[in-house]
C-alpha cells in the first residue's frame, strides 16, 4: 500500500487543502479496527480518477452511531468532539491534531480523520522502562507493575513537542491522552489521536504527560494561550464560528476559562483534587 500523504500542520494552505478533500470527496469503507471500544472503520477518501489524479486518502471514519455511551460524556457527541480537538489544535497554532471533519458518510455522520502511517521504530514520545534504564531527555511520570510482578517506570521525552503536547491537553481538557495515542510519522512529526473523550465543561484532565506539574508554561506556550484567549472572544472567529454546532455553550466558555486560567498561572497545572490523574490503560 502507497504511504498516505504527509501534511505540514503548520502550512494553513495544505491543511485546508486537505480539510476540503476529506469533507467533500467521496468516502468508502474497506476495514475496521475491532479492538476499537467505538465504532472505528479506515477508509478511503477520493477515487483517484478526478481530474486531478490525486491518490485516494486513507482516513479514520468514526460515526456517531457506533459510539459506546459514557457516563460521564453526553451520548452522541464524540465524533463533533474530535473536530473540535483538531480546530483547537490548528487554529491555537498546537499542530498536534490531525486534519478532521464532521461530515456524512456510508453508516450516517461521524468523524473522518487523516490516517497518520506510524514509524515503528521512531523514538517514542511515552514509554515503560525498568527503573535502572531511565535514560537521559527523559521524565518518569510514575511506577507500576507487569502481570509477572517486575517493576517498570512510565516516562516521557523532556523535549518541545511532549510540552507541547502537555499544554494542549490541558487546554481541551483531554480524559484520555494515553501513550498510544500519540503517533510518530515517517518524518518524525508526533501526531495525537483519539480526542473523543475531551472538551467538557468539567475537569476531566487524565494523561501520562504530567512532567512539568509546576513548572512555568514555556514562551512559545504563553503565546499559544495569548492567541487563543484573544479568538475565543471573539464571536466570529474562524475558531468560534466552527466551535458552535460541535460543542455546548457551557463546553465553550469553559474553554475560554481553562485558557484564561492557564495564562493567569503561568504554570503547568496540578490534576485536578479527588480524580484520578491518569488515563486506564496508560499505555
Amino acid at each position: 500500500m502507497l504511504p498516505n500523504p504527509v501534511v505540514d500542520p503548520t502550512d494553513r494552505a495544505a491543511v485546508e487543502a486537505m480539510l476540503g478533500r476529506l469533507a467533500g470527496e467521496e468516502l468508502r469503507l474497506v476495514g475496521q479496527l475491532v479492538e476499537a471500544s467505538n465504532g472505528v472503520f479506515l477508509g478511503l477518501v477520493g477515487d483517484g480518477e478526478d481530474e486531478s489524479g490525486q491518490a485516494p486518502i486513507r482516513v479514520i471514519y468514526k460515526p456517531t452511531r457506533g459510539e459506546r455511551p459514557l457516563h460521564d460524556f453526553p451520548p452522541g457527541t464524540l465524533a463533533q468532539r474530535e473536530t473540535a480537538a483538531f480546530l483547537v489544535s490548528h487554529e491555537g497554532g498546537y499542530a498536534v491534531v490531525p486534519p478532521t471533519v464532521l461530515r456524512e458518510g456510508p453508516l450516517g455522520p461521524g468523524s473522518v480523520q487523516l490516517w497518520i502511517d506510524h514509524d515503528a521504530d521512531a523514538s517514542p514520545m511515552v514509554d515503560l522502562v525498568a527503573p535502572d534504564a531511565i535514560g537521559e531527555g527523559v521524565i518518569p511520570v510514575f511506577t507500576g507493575e507487569t502481570p509477572a510482578g517486575e517493576q517498570v517506570v512510565v516516562v516521557h521525552r523532556d523535549d518541545e513537542a511532549a510540552a507541547r503536547f502537555a499544554a494542549y491537553d490541558c487546554v481541551v481538557n483531554n480524559a484520555d491522552r494515553k501513550g498510544s495515542h500519540v503517533l510518530v510519522d515517517p518524518t518524525g512529526r508526533a501526531w495525537g489521536i483519539d480526542h473523543g473523550i475531551t472538551l467538557h465543561a468539567e475537569p476531566k484532565l487524565r494523561t501520562v504527560l504530567w512532567g512539568w506539574v509546576g513548572d512555568p508554561l514555556p514562551a512559545a506556550e504563553v503565546e499559544r494561550l495569548s492567541l487563543l484567549e484573544s479568538l475565543l472572544g471573539e464571536p466570529g472567529s474562524a475558531l468560534v464560528q466552527g466551535l458552535v454546532g460541535l460543542l455546548s455553550e457551557d463546553e465553550i466558555a469553559s474553554l475560554a476559562a481553562r485558557v484564561s486560567a492557564l495564562l493567569a498561572a503561568g504554570t503547568y497545572p496540578e490534576p485536578n483534587p479527588g480524580q484520578y490523574p491518569i488515563p486506564w490503560p496508560p499505555l
